[in-house]
């Protein structure tokens, strides 16, 4: 996996989500659009820095997610109307996808349920347990349907590390804080057998092996301009790796599983 590409902004900005992070649409140097967010405070930084790390976990893991790129956008390319940050920082794009949905209970029909949409979410699912993300659950699924390609693609990795936290040790998540225990996880649900619970301790730990040998290559990625300092992202990721929370993470998903089928 290479670092991640530095881009720059060509045209104006003519979309800004109304969402709380308050993104924008960005026509990029190779020609793509991306959806960028930036720093809005110490604690955005931190936000920043997880939803860097995530994605390129996520990679590691073969998850579908977008494409992550950085993002140096052209003060005269930012509309005045639209809210911008206090200092203009590189931006953290994810690539513009069509011919997607987002997936809510008025979209689940258009899912198909195999067994490989199955195995998909359950491999989201035990990312999340690993990257103690807090934000994919039952109220806010942060996963799109990829039609063309029958794929769930999950975005927004913004609250793993328990919500960005730097300062404390990790924390696992609860059954109820998780994908697992929604209705997109009882719309899709089949028959766990022993030898699929087996492929995917599997899957697991071939992963875990990927993602550690992106570490340093995650830590130098990571902009001087965020702020972040190296040492604490090192420490941080450090955890994610160490027997005692991979071994309890499975654990805590197997059980988690269990709870909800």
């Amino acid at each position: 996996m290479t670092n991640i590409p530095i881009l720059n902004s060509i045209d104006i900005i003519r979309k800004q989500y109304p969402t709380g992070e308050e993104p924008v649409l960005v026509m990029c140097s190779d020609m793509n659009r991306y959806i960028c967010k930036y720093i809005h405070s110490s604690a955005s930084a931190q936000k920043l820095a997880c939803e860097l790390i995530g994605v390129r976990m996520a990679e590691a893991w073969g998850l579908n997610v977008p494409e992550a790129v950085l993002v140096k956008i052209k003060p005269e390319h930012w509309p005045a109307q639209f809210t911008r940050p206090k200092v203009m920082t590189t931006m953290l794009g994810s690539k513009f996808l069509d011919a997607v949905e987002y997936v809510l209970p008025s979209t689940f029909s258009k899912l198909t349920k195999t067994s490989n949409m199955f195995n998909q979410l359950l491999k989201i699912a035990l990312y999340d347990f690993w990257a103690a993300n807090e934000d994919r659950n039952a109220n806010n699924s942060n996963l799109l349907y990829d039609i063309t390609n029958t794929s769930l693609v999950p975005i927004d990795f913004g609250c793993i590390l328990n919500s960005a936290d730097f300062d404390f040790s990790m924390m696992q998540l609860t059954s109820t804080d998780t994908i697992l225990n929604s209705p997109l996880f009882r719309y899709l649900v089949q028959n766990v057998s022993e030898k699929r619970m087996q492929e995917l301790r599997d899957y697991y730990n071939v992963c875990l092996s990927r993602c550690h040998l992106q570490v340093n290559s995650i830590i130098e990625d990571l902009p001087s301009d965020w702020g972040i300092p190296a040492e604490a992202v090192s420490c941080k990721l450090s955890q994610l790796f160490e027997s005692d929370w991979t071994e309890a993470v499975w654990n805590n998903f197997e059980e988690c599983l269990n709870d909800n089928i």
